[in-house]
This record gives C-alpha cells, sequence and structure tokens, in this order.
C-alpha cells in the first residue's frame, strides 16, 4: 500500500485539549445486511472513485464511502458495492452518512435524503408546514438537505419534518447588505450535538443557532459570516474541548455558552462570550485561511484534529499545533471530511485521492484491492 507522504511544522502554543460527542441514533427496524442474492441491488467494484468526500462505519463495522458524484460504496471487508440512483439512492452526491438504532442506513443528498434498510433504498419525503414545531427527543436523526434554504430536516423515526430557523438583523452582523442572494445565509453547512444534549447549526453566513428545549441562542460574529476580502466561509465544522469551550470552524477564537436568568423572560436563557483562539491563527504567514472544514479527537490523547480543504490537517494538543500537508507523490491532496472510526481510526475524506486511513505516522490511501483507484467510474 502507498503511503501518503507528510510534511509536519510545530507551533509552540498554549490551548486546550478537545473531545467528541456523536449524536445518538434513531430507533428502527432490525440491522439491515447487504442482500446476497442474485437480486440485490448495486453493482460489485473494484475499487473507489478519487472523490470520497465522507467516510462511515456501521455498527456491524461496515464501511460506507460517499462520494461526489458517483453515489455510496460499501465494503464488508470482502467486496465493494456501489449504489446510486440507478439502484433508487435519491442523489449521487453524498453530504452525510448516519445510522438509526436500528442499524437503518440513511444519505444526506442535495436532492434529499435516502433510507437504506438492507435491501432496497427508500426517499424521506419532507413536510413542510410553518406550523411544523422546533423540538429535540433523543433518538431523532437531523439532516441538512441541499444546504440552499432556511432551515433543518428532523427525522423522529416516522416523518422528516422541515424546520425554519427565527431570522434576525443580519446587517447588524455583516455592517452591510448581502450581495449574494443567489444562497441562503441559513443555509445548514454542519449540525453538532454536544455533550448536554443541545444541537447546533452552522450555517453559510448567518453564523449558528443553538437549540435546547429550554432555550435558544444566535451566535452571529463577523468572522462566521463575511469576512473583509469578501469571503464566506460558512461554519462547517462545530466541536467542543475538553473545557466546555466551542470551536465554530475557526481557529481565530472559541466560544463559551452559559445560561443566565433573564427577568424578563422568568427562564434561564443562552448567553455566549468569546475568547481568544489559537494564536498561529492570527501571525504564522503560512497559515492563510485560519478556517477548518471537519474535526474530531482521537481516542489517545483526546487531540483535536482538524481538516482544511488545502492547508492539509492541523493537529492541535493543547500546547502545540502541528500542520500535516499531505501530499500523494507530487500531487498536493484536497481534503472535505475527518472521520473516527469504530476502533478509533482516523479517515479522511477528500477531493482527488480516494479516502486515507492514519497508520500512526501518516496517512494511507485505502486500496481494499491494493489497487489505485481510478479517477472516475464513470
Amino acid at each position: 500500500m502507498k503511503s501518503v507522504k507528510i510534511m509536519i511544522r510545530i507551533l509552540f502554543l498554549s490551548g486546550i485539549m478537545t473531545t467528541f460527542s456523536l449524536c445518538k441514533g434513531q430507533a428502527g427496524h432490525e440491522n439491515p445486511t447487504i442482500q446476497a442474492e442474485k437480486d440485490a441491488i448495486g453493482t460489485i467494484v473494484s475499487e473507489l472513485v478519487e472523490e470520497i468526500w465522507s467516510v462511515y462505519q456501521d455498527r456491524k463495522n461496515n464501511y460506507w464511502f460517499g462520494s461526489n458524484g458517483n453515489g455510496v460504496f460499501f465494503y464488508d471487508g470482502k467486496k465493494i458495492v456501489q449504489f446510486t440512483k440507478k439502484d433508487g439512492l435519491i442523489g449521487n452526491q453524498i453530504r452525510g452518512i448516519q445510522e438509526d438504532n436500528g442499524g437503518n442506513i440513511y444519505f444526506d443528498t442535495p436532492e434529499g435524503i435516502s433510507k437504506f434498510g438492507g435491501f432496497a433504498f427508500t426517499t424521506l419525503k419532507p413536510i413542510y408546514d410553518p406550523n411544523n414545531e422546533w423540538k429535540s427527543e433523543a433518538n431523532d436523526l437531523w439532516f441538512k438537505g441541499n444546504g440552499n434554504i432556511n432551515g433543518v430536516y428532523r427525522y423522529d423515526g416516522k416523518s422528516l419534518f422541515h424546520l425554519k430557523f427565527p431570522e434576525y438583523d443580519l446587517e447588524k452582523v455583516l455592517d452591510s447588505k448581502q450581495e449574494y442572494t443567489a444562497f441562503s445565509p441559513y443555509g445548514v453547512y454542519d449540525i453538532y450535538q454536544d455533550k448536554k444534549g443541545n444541537l447546533w447549526f452552522g450555517t453559510l453566513s448567518a453564523g449558528v443557532y443553538l437549540f435546547s428545549e429550554e432555550s435558544q441562542l444566535w451566535i452571529s460574529e463577523k468572522e462566521l459570516a463575511v469576512l473583509d476580502d469578501g469571503r464566506v466561509p460558512g461554519v462547517r465544522s462545530i466541536i467542543e474541548d475538553k473545557e466546555g469551550k466551542f470551536w465554530l470552524s475557526n481557529i481565530l477564537n472559541s466560544y463559551k455558552v452559559y445560561p443566565e436568568y433573564s427577568t424578563s423572560q422568568e427562564k434561564n436563557v443562552f448567553k455566549y462570550q468569546k475568547s481568544d483562539g489559537i494564536a498561529a491563527s492570527k501571525d504564522q504567514e503560512s497559515m492563510k485561511f485560519p478556517y477548518f472544514m471537519s474535526a474530531v479527537t482521537d481516542d489517545k490523547n483526546n487531540d483535536l484534529w482538524m481538516v482544511t480543504y488545502a492547508e492539509g490537517v492541523w493537529r492541535y494538543d493543547g500546547e502545540q499545533l502541528s500542520n500535516y500537508r499531505i501530499k500523494d507523490e507530487e500531487k498536493e491532496v484536497r481534503l472535505f471530511s475527518i472521520y473516527k472510526d469504530n476502533q478509533g481510526a482516523l479517515w479522511l475524506g477528500t477531493h482527488n485521492a480516494g479516502a486515507l486511513k492514519f497508520n500512526g505516522k501518516s496517512f494511507e490511501r485505502f486500496e481494499p484491492n491494493n489497487k489505485k483507484a481510478p479517477v472516475n467510474n464513470n
């Protein structure tokens, strides 16, 4: 297996170690298995494609690899099965994969949400109603959809509800009117559940919406919306650290959320306090864009691993920030996501190098059949 080369730079800093929590699944049916009979859907293939954006391992330790345009690939340790729209998948661009308590697998795509029970795909039909209630129950699943409408999707095991965010005056945050009206500022980029069960929704440029049954909060800072040079980074990743602070897709600042009693509402409401993040994000020349797209913590030291598009992976242990510049031979690897599997192994989803797996020292291209993946199957 070919090892992807890594260049590492160490920046000595002080900081905080982080932990990562995962949302619990939705109750459902018995654990599905891939049908082996001759009438089974899907196509057995020998390799993955280059654009593998997401990695997921189910409760049976099977792997699912979501691509950007070629559907999803299932790997059980023996065979690779590709599923696309011709097999009933609602869309071939996979933006998220999750599992319910019954072992059913769900695929979030710009065209809708597919459920796979082991034998066939079904499409979840959203209910668009302004009277849909904002609520959160233990086994709910949450979906982003196409990321270009105001709101998010909540699935309670029976129905898929579209929930619209409460709007606020964006001009107070942006200092001026937005010019990119083609995209909703409230489109969802990331969904995260913290250790207390609160839900966080990262948006295109409206900031972050925090929801619990008791209180709600918009965190709307300039660095979460539109930057001075006009770039719109979007809040693509949210993670909670060891001290309960939150990192919202950038290392410029961290955020502390706390309840405060409101006499006008006669209840506790969320407030937040912003503090400085990692100093290297402000004074290190090599760090041109201090925003990350995806993050997890490892099992060994609770180190934070943050994925950027073009600046490799940042690893932060609370004192040092290490930058892993990842290359496949001479090709710079463009990254999309990072995932921690059931055994604690770290995986990278990429734009141009398939899926990469960390072996403890370097990231290697995942090649189930010891062959280099083609650029495209089509």
